[in-house]
């Protein structure tokens, strides 16, 4: 979902392919919004009636086997997990995708936070007839509102432009929906449902009062986003960007991996939103490597590789999450116009001056400098390198993504607590002395 509040909106680019690759033309940019969906809490997933089936046993074992290896022994880690890791099992490709990431029922009709389709009357009432005093944000899709339905719980409205016969909108409406049903993931926006009916187009969603991760690298929240919690941002979204790939029913593409479409919770974790863009992948098992599709996504996160053959894989979302990175690192936008020529393209600049051997020059200036971080910046951005390598064929994974995350995120930890402790040993001496 887009965010509402953004004061500076990215322009999105769809450009449309008129039947071979390499044939298409830039449409008219349309003003992609920013938002603000939130939820205070994730309702738990939904058990199979078969957990006594051995087979599932085995799975959850395996699960959890699995975690213990990659979760840091420190008790924040309890507050800080990277997702829900249900593991289910199933057959042929299902139980290949389906794992640490999966919840036990993908349906939304299983889901404890209610119906799939919603009657006018629900949404009048959610939004009190749609009143400008609950009116969260405005874009080029439409207006978003925050709600409360009949459970109390809080929602976010996303309503299209009403008498808007665009068949690109409509298409997107679908398939954000289609998505949505799809998929569950503590990472991801929580799905309510939609409404279809004459000119209205209305998805629901969980609504996350902490906004959007751009709106906190410009501190429109007030406070600095410390390195910290930027790291766990980067964890989060490789996680959830990973189910998305490798363990819903079909592999997913999201196609527009941004700051803002990553909201953060009260806690600052990170939830992805938006998924108009969203495509299934390829089918692997039956041989095919790619999709041919129109290029869409947003300037400065784009594929280059998609862009000039028109061939959208994973490793898409991954150039994406390449650029995150370094906005993580940075705090700046991944496209500075304002900048002198040298700085303008983000991540050019800032993986220039880490193959220099001045990655440190790439934080964020609001950021404290230490050992630790000065360390975690460098593996950050040698990460980044890595997903942004021109040839698709070169970039890691989202999966192995994560794993290396985890790694700096545990090294990065050691260390500060062993900075800490050696301050703190100093300053006993000193007083001692």
């Amino acid at each position: 979902m887009k965010s509402p509040t953004s004061h500076h909106p990215r322009r999105r680019w769809d450009l449309s392919s008129s039947g071979s690759a390499g044939s298409g033309t830039p449409d008219r940019p349309s003003i992609s919004p920013t938002s603000t969906y939130s939820s205070s809490s994730n309702s738990s997933n939904t058990k199979s009636n078969s957990d006594k089936n051995p087979v599932k046993v085995a799975a959850r074992t395996f699960a959890g086997a699995f975690i213990a290896c990659f979760t840091p022994p420190e008790k924040v880690e309890t507050n800080n997990s990277l997702g829900s890791f249900d593991a289910s099992s199933g057959s042929g490709s299902e139980t290949r995708r389906r794992g640490i990431y999966a919840t036990s029922n993908n349906s939304t009709h299983a889901r404890g936070s209610g119906r799939v389709k919603f009657t006018v009357d629900e949404i009048y009432k959610a939004t009190k007839n749609f009143s400008p005093t609950l009116k969260i944000g405005q874009g080029g899709f439409g207006t978003v509102y925050k709600g409360r339905l009949e459970d109390g719980n809080l929602v976010a409205i996303k309503r299209a432009k009403s008498g808007v016969h665009d068949k690109n909108s409509g298409a997107e409406f679908r398939s954000e929906v289609r998505t949505l049903e799809k998929v569950e993931h503590l990472n991801l926006v929580k799905f309510y449902g939609y409404l279809e009916h004459e000119e209205e187009r209305i998805i629901v969603v969980e609504y996350v009062p902490n906004g959007t991760l751009r709106e906190h690298l410009d501190c429109m929240q007030g406070n600095v986003l410390e390195f910290a919690a930027r790291l766990d941002v980067a964890i989060d979204v490789a996680h959830a960007v990973t189910y998305l790939h490798m363990y819903t029913d079909h592999p997913i593409i999201h196609r527009d991996i941004k700051s803002s479409n990553i909201l953060l919770t009260e806690n600052l974790r990170a939830k992805v939103a938006d998924f108009g863009f969203a495509r299934l992948a390829a089918d692997s098992e039956a041989g095919e490597t790619h999709v041919s599709t129109q290029v869409k996504g947003t300037a400065g996160y784009l594929d280059p590789e998609y862009l000039k053959t028109f061939q959208l894989t994973e490793k898409s979302d991954v150039y994406s999450f390449g650029v995150l990175l370094v906005e993580l690192v940075t705090g700046r936008r991944p496209i500075e116009p304002k900048r002198e020529l040298k700085e303008r393209i983000t991540a050019r600049w800032a993986l220039k001056k880490f193959t220099e051997g001045d990655a440190i020059l790439t934080l964020d200036p609001r950021l404290e400098r230490s050992a630790a971080a000065n360390l975690a910046i460098e593996k950050i951005l040698e990460l980044a390198l890595q997903c942004l390598a021109p040839n698709r064929r070169s970039r890691p994974s989202m999966r192995k993504c994560a794993e290396i995350l985890w790694g700096i995120r545990k090294d990065y930890r050691e260390l500060l607590d062993s900075d800490r402790s050696s301050d703190s040993q100093s300053s006993y001496t000193i007083r001692g002395d």
